[in-house]
């Protein structure tokens, strides 16, 4: 949904901006368990506004939206890789965060790079509605340039029905026959 790479995605889903809680947590440098582990014992600072859980139906839909693969290897060290077995994915529901849940989050996470991290959130945000807004003014340009056009094709029927009779040859009055006639008597 957004235009700028390095920031993850914000998706729109049950009319809301929202962001996955594996993104959250990589962009504040923590595994998905831990970001999780952390906002549920901090649950009283998110409200339903703030953050819920998907069902099934909405994490496939999003799966297929970014095109996630199950994971097949995990490293401990760059250097060791562990294969995984099993079918490997997530065993709970993603959660999502609105604007003011990922900001939240940052606040439950007191490292340096969540601080850092929750102002970028915050710019992503915010980059986000303004694009929106421009969509929004150029939509409602758009349905003026359209009212005005109908408006204009109404004005310009009525004035090609009042020149058609105009522009067609006018009809000749029937000739008077010069001579004799014998009428056809029946």
């Amino acid at each position: 949904m957004n235009t700028n790479s390095d920031l993850p995605p914000i998706h729109i889903l049950r009319g809301r901006r929202v962001m996955l809680d594996s993104d959250l947590a990589r962009l504040y440098g923590v595994t998905t368990m831990a970001f999780n582990q952390a906002v549920r014992r901090n649950r009283n600072r998110f409200p339903v506004d703030f953050v819920f859980e998907i069902d099934h139906e909405e994490h496939a839909r999003l799966i297929s939206q970014i095109v996630i693969s199950k994971p097949k290897e995990r490293g401990a060290l760059r250097s060791q890789v562990v294969t995984l077995k099993g079918r490997g994915g997530r065993r709970k529901p993603a959660l999502v965060f609105t604007e003011h849940g990922a900001i939240m989050a940052a606040s439950i996470l007191r490292s340096p790079r969540a601080v850092a991290m929750s102002v970028y959130v915050v710019r992503a945000f915010v980059r986000m509605r303004e694009e929106l807004l421009s969509h929004a003014v150029i939509l409602k340009r758009l349905a003026h340039i359209d009212k005005k056009l109908l408006e204009h094709d109404v004005v310009l029927q009525d004035v090609v029905e009042k020149l058609m009779p105009l522009l067609n040859p006018p009809h000749e009055p029937p000739k008077r026959r010069i001579g004799f006639h014998r009428e056809a008597q029946g």
